[in-house]
């Protein structure tokens, strides 16, 4: 399948599951509170495709933000890879709790990818 498929699917208002998205809602209003812009929305489009990889960037006053998405069907294996570049204090404050949350976004919203496109 394609790797922008499965990223665009991650990263999907429609497919993300409803506590994801409620994080997400209070992450808009708590940042601004630092100086931090609320996200656009579609900030996390796929930038471009490389080989079986769709890449997703975003850059910020706070931070620099780079997601790999690949699949490996014949292993029958999802990879999600995040980087993130801290800028200033503003970054650092902000990543505090992202990083605790982190994982466990990330994993949810892979396994709801992977309900929406793989056949039953």
């Amino acid at each position: 399948m394609e790797p922008r498929l499965w990223a665009e699917t991650i990263f999907s208002g429609a497919v993300v599951p409803l506590w994801v998205k409620w994080l997400m809602g209070i992450r808009q209003t708590l940042v601004a509170l630092i100086g931090v812009k609320p996200s656009p929305t579609g900030i996390f489009a796929v930038s471009g495709v490389v080989g079986e990889e769709a890449l997703i960037s975003a850059d910020d006053k706070h931070l620099d933000f780079r997601c790999g998405v690949a699949l490996d069907a014949s292993r029958m294996l999802l990879r999600v890879t995040t980087a993130v570049r801290l800028k200033g204090w503003r970054g650092r404050l902000y990543f505090l709790p992202v990083r605790l949350l982190h994982p466990l976004v990330v994993h949810a919203m892979m396994a709801r990818a992977i309900r929406v496109l793989t056949p039953r």
